[in-house]
């Protein structure tokens, strides 16, 4: 019994965004008087499916209601004069900043739950937390950051302000461009985030923008041939999707998808047929998951309809598989001890290769930024790590093109490969083994890291291990050293779901340090759960089975 390795299926899950969506029919919400100037959507999971919107008129207001049962769950009656014409939650979900049509074009934030119950329609009436003048030009755009509650980016006409809120103070600092050569402030219509307080805004001229806390520290110039009327990042791998105006060409059009740092683009054709393309807004896709499984398939499934995309014959019994951080690729290690890496819109081979006898137990793409662009592989996308029934760990270099030369390997491992994680950096992989040790190694000499303090400061991008002293509390009393088989925490960090021989799955917190630790379970396998994997957004949880050959999403 080789833990999560037995007979079924391995997962991972696309990088990609799921929008709200009500398929199969039409409903309204119907509580608003005039013309409605804007909406947003809550993306924190406590508070699913609650919308914003707001509207014109000389005493406007805004509604936060639920868009599955259409009900007002708070109204926040508003000074703000002529309108509102943005709205956007923080990222707990509790706060929400509004800029008003005013002359000032004041901006507010929020605390929508709070304040009395109105009687006549049992919906609160709101806080508001703080107000201050946003600038005497329009403003385009306010968001929070993706990680805080305090901190928001405005942008507009030839200005853009971080804002930081102090209790019911709101503060701000401009932009500074600096003596960076050929840049000025250009009037902004687009912001988006990055890592290490990176902030990026889309210029009406084209350029875009790149700014460390609030000093302008690259300039892209020309990023699309018009005004950048759109951003949007995805947060777990950072990968920005732009949007704006552009003449189309062999090269791509209107859309462009940038790695990190906004140094390598892709362009997308959308085949308009139009001499000048125009995009105002733009995301990354549906819920998408593959499976891979001893019967020699690979089968990508739609999360949301639970329904079947496509599927693709790989010839030999599968055993796990890995989306690479763009969702371009999906490498899959088989039984046989072969792997292959194929395109995700077609299904085709990129490149396969086979340097071990016995299977592929877990496969990985890097998930830092290590690496230069060549060969059309970006460089989050540089490493392939390949772990096998054979104690070793191969490192395979992607930019190389399809021969995937084998440049490195990890030394020293005492059993079987479980389970393994890249680094956030992409410096090192922690190993989960068959003798039941997680070790962690250099990427891509392999050396093995020993020293405790090291090992302490680094920060993984994901976490698949069973083993260490962050999991301790997953394992029941009594149990042998096999019958937990896989596990994951969350992209926020905050929870870890597991599988096991009793076709269980259990969500503790993470870490979860505490021996036999309290948890939740959930009941739907019959057999063994052989891998286990949340959705990008952290809504949903995907388990898949050994012999009862099941897929569970719940």
């Amino acid at each position: 019994m080789e833990g999560s390795q037995k007979e079924g299926v391995e997962l991972l899950w696309s990088p990609a965004h799921s929008a709200l969506s009500l398929p199969g029919s039409q409903s309204f919400y119907l509580e608003h008087t005039d013309d409605i100037l804007c909406l947003t959507v809550n993306q924190h999971p406590k508070y699913r499916n609650v919308v914003a919107t707001s509207q014109i008129g000389t005493t406007p207001s805004i509604h936060v209601w639920d868009a599955m049962t259409k009900h007002t769950l708070s109204m926040l009656r508003c000074f703000h004069s002529k309108g509102v014409n943005y709205v956007n939650f923080s990222a707990t979900g509790k706060l929400l900043v509004s800029v008003g049509v005013d002359p000032e074009h004041t901006i507010t934030v929020w605390r929508w739950q709070e304040g009395p119950t109105s009687l006549d329609s049992l919906s609160r009436t709101g806080a508001k937390v703080a107000s201050r003048g946003g600038h005497l030009e329009r403003i385009f755009v306010v968001e929070f950051r993706p990680d805080s509650d305090t901190q928001f980016v405005s942008v507009g006409v030839k200005h853009m302000k971080f804002w930081t809120l102090a209790g019911s103070a709101l503060l701000y600092k401009k932009g500074v461009i600096g003596s960076m050569e050929a840049a000025k402030m250009q009037t902004m219509l687009a912001v988006a985030f990055g890592a290490n307080n990176l902030t990026f805004t889309g210029a009406i001229n084209g350029d875009v923008y790149v700014w460390k806390d609030h000093f302008l520290i690259r300039l892209v110039a020309k990023a699309h041939t018009g005004p950048v009327f759109t951003m949007y990042t995805t947060l777990r791998d950072g990968l920005i999707v732009t949007g704006g105006k552009e003449r189309p060409t062999k090269e791509g059009g209107a859309v462009k998808l940038w790695d990190q740092e906004m140094k390598r683009c892709r362009a997308f054709q959308l085949e308009t047929g139009q001499l000048v393309e125009c995009v105002r807004s733009v995301c990354r896709g549906k819920d998408i998951f593959i499976s891979a499984s001893n019967d020699g398939t690979a089968r990508i499934w739609d999360l949301a309809d639970k329904k079947l995309l496509n599927k693709v014959s790989l010839g030999h019994a599968a055993r796990c598989a890995a989306y690479s951080p763009n969702g371009e690729m999906v490498a899959i290690g088989m039984k046989n001890g072969e792997f292959v890496v194929l395109l995700v819109n077609s299904l085709k081979v990129w490149g396969k290769k086979r340097d071990r006898k016995s299977a592929i137990q877990d496969i990985r793409y890097i998930a830092g930024g290590l690496g230069r662009e060549e060969k059309g592989i970006s460089p989050d996308s540089r490493f392939l790590a390949v772990g096998s029934s054979e104690h070793t760990v191969d490192f395979y270099d992607l930019t190389q093109g399809t021969s995937l030369n084998r440049i490195g390997y990890c030394k020293d491992i005492p059993s079987f490969v479980i389970q393994m994680d890249f680094s956030a950096d992409g410096r090192y992989i922690q190993v989960s083994t068959g003798a039941y040790k997680r070790q962690v190694h250099e990427v891509p000499l392999g050396k093995q890291v020993t020293e405790a303090m090291v090992i302490e400061k680094i920060t993984w991008a994901s976490w698949t291990s069973i083993l260490g002293d962050e999991v301790i509390g997953i394992w029941p009393r009594n149990a042998d050293k096999a019958d937990v088989n896989c596990a994951c925490v969350t992209h926020a960090g905050l929870n870890i779901v597991t599988g096991d021989d009793f076709g269980l799955v259990k969500l503790f917190d993470f870490p979860c340090t505490e021996k036999f630790a309290k948890h939740k379970r959930y009941f739907g396998h019959s057999a063994h759960v052989t891998n286990i994997r949340f959705s990008h957004d952290d809504k949903y949880v995907v388990s898949t089975g050994g012999d009862d050959c099941r897929y569970l999403p719940g």
